[in-house]
This record gives C-alpha cells, structure tokens and sequence, in this order.
C-alpha cells in the first residue's frame, strides 16, 4: 500500500516514523536489499514522500538491480544518540517508469538526478516502531503495523 494508505490506516505510528525518517532536512534511511542467495546489503539512501508516495532515486548499481531482480524491502531510520527512537519499514518496490512523475521527483531532489538514477516507489507492508527517550532507556516501546489482506 502507499505511504498515504499506510498514513490512513496508522496515522500516529506514520506520523512518528516520518519525523524520524525527516530528522535533517532531507529524509535519510538506510535501505536492505536483497539478490539471489547474497546476504542482504544495506545502502544509506535519501527518500521523500511526494502525493502520498515514498521514493527514492537509485543508482543503477547494486541497490537499483536488486530491487529490480527481488523488490523486496526494508528500511530503517538512522539513530540518533541523542533520541535513539528507531522506525523501520518492509514491503516491495518497483521502478516508476513515467517520466511526467520522474521529472516532477527530481525537480526538488537533494542531489542531481541524471540517467544513472532510477527511481523507485515504495510500498509499505508492515511497520515497526521503537521508542526510547534517551539512550538509557531500554528496551524500546514497541508499536507494530501490517498491511490486512
């Protein structure tokens, strides 16, 4: 489901897991993905929600062919010391093939989006969240999503 149905049908856990995931100026996660028989690789990556959609322009290197070849997914705030609440998300992605939506997600992209870069939407299946004030406390307040269906 989209980021806006996701929002929909958990909009505090949503709400929650974008101000993590928006801590800086722009949103930094780190994205797993996996090929074949490999062992899951880990990317630090920059997303954006744009008309209710999470995205993210990939190079064509490893991170853009795994989601091509398997599109499954997850993600994962970076951590911050200071407030180590954590968020993570799983589900599938694809490319978006429509250059109308392309041009428009590259238009305010933090970096120069040339044909080297695909980009991808990313569907939300299950959502997990960690609360922790301060580095102290442990363990984490757990709140947890799936997709129905």
């Amino acid at each position: 489901m989209t980021w806006a149905t996701f929002e929909a049908a958990a909009p505090d856990l949503a709400a929650e897991g974008r101000r993590l995931m928006f801590r800086g100026e722009t949103g930094e996660v780190l994205l797993a993905t996996v090929s074949g028989d490999t062992p899951p690789r880990i990317h630090p990556i920059w997303v954006e929600v744009l008309d209710g959609r999470l995205l993210a322009f990939l190079h064509t290197d490893s991170k853009a062919r795994d989601l091509e070849a398997d599109g499954r997914y997850a993600m994962h705030t970076h951590i911050d010391p200071a407030e180590p609440s954590e968020f993570s998300i799983r589900g599938r992605a694809w490319a978006v093939t429509d250059p109308e939506r392309r041009r428009t997600a590259a238009e305010g992209w933090p970096f120069t989006i040339t044909d080297a870069y695909r980009l991808f939407e990313f569907d939300v299946e299950a959502a997990v969240l960690g609360i922790r004030p301060n580095a102290d406390a442990w363990p984490p307040r757990y709140t947890s999503w799936r997709a129905t269906g």
